[in-house]
């Protein structure tokens, strides 16, 4: 049908109105509508995907090629670890600043007596604590003996050697004179030390010896020999004896 033109109220005629299919703005609604619904659709029906595993699984060969290691003995570990050494104590100085100065003293004293004139660790002890010496307390003396390091056998040999060049002794003479309590007052283990170790002509000695009795006393060759062997007189071998009285002028 064909649709009847209709005049405004002022004789003006009305012109038709488009259909709502044919209007521009309804085209361009209806593509924003579906542009909207595709996006959010589309974000929706996606399926997420699983994040990802930080660690793929090993497969069967790798679980094949890498043996499993044992477990730490911890028993044989515990057995092997090495004893911890107890820590070493601190030596303490050899004098120290809060001692009385008497035990100083004492100190000096006895490594002057020790150094200069080669004496026993004993005989030192007494010289320190003697009436007729230093006369320092029994107290002093023992502090001063503790502090003292000294090589009481390399004394011995000294005075050993000493022996033997200014009074011509016996091998068994020197030995006596070391370990006798009125002599040196050395140890016999000292003493052997000096007699094993002492370099000295004792057949030399022996005849020093039998020139002194010949001439200060006049004796005899014979009386010479007896005191020269005799164990209450000079303690020399029969060997060194025989040399000595052989060489007699």
């Amino acid at each position: 049908m064909e649709q009847q033109q209709q005049t405004a109220p002022a004789g003006k005629p009305i012109k038709p109105k488009k259909p709502l299919l044919k209007r521009f703005w309804f085209w361009v609604a209806v593509i924003v509508v579906v542009i909207i619904w595709t996006a959010n659709s589309g974000g929706k029906d996606q399926p997420q995907q699983a994040a990802a595993p930080q660690q793929q699984a090993a497969t069967p060969q790798q679980q094949t090629a890498a043996p499993q290691q044992p477990a730490a003995d911890t028993t044989s570990q515990k057995a092997e670890e090495p004893k911890k050494e107890e820590p070493r104590k601190a030596e303490p100085p050899k004098v120290e600043d809060n001692v009385p100065s008497e035990y100083k003293s004492a100190l000096k004293k006895a490594e002057s007596y020790a150094k200069s004139m080669s004496m026993s660790k004993n005989g030192v002890y007494d010289q320190l604590t003697s009436s007729f010496g230093e006369k320092f307390s029994a107290e002093a003396a023992e502090y001063a003996m503790s502090k003292l390091e000294f090589d009481w056998k390399e004394n011995a040999l000294k005075k050993a050697e000493s022996y033997s060049k200014s009074m011509h002794m016996s091998k068994k003479g020197i030995y006596d004179q070391l370990t006798s309590e009125h002599g040196e007052k050395f140890t016999k283990e000292e003493a052997q030390y000096a007699v094993d170790n002492i370099k000295a002509d004792f057949n030399a000695n022996a005849l020093e010896k039998a020139k002194n009795y010949q001439k200060s006393m006049s004796m005899s060759p014979e009386a010479i020999r007896d005191q020269l062997t005799s164990e209450y007189g000079e303690n020399f071998t029969a060997a060194e004896a025989d040399y000595a009285i052989k060489n007699l002028k």
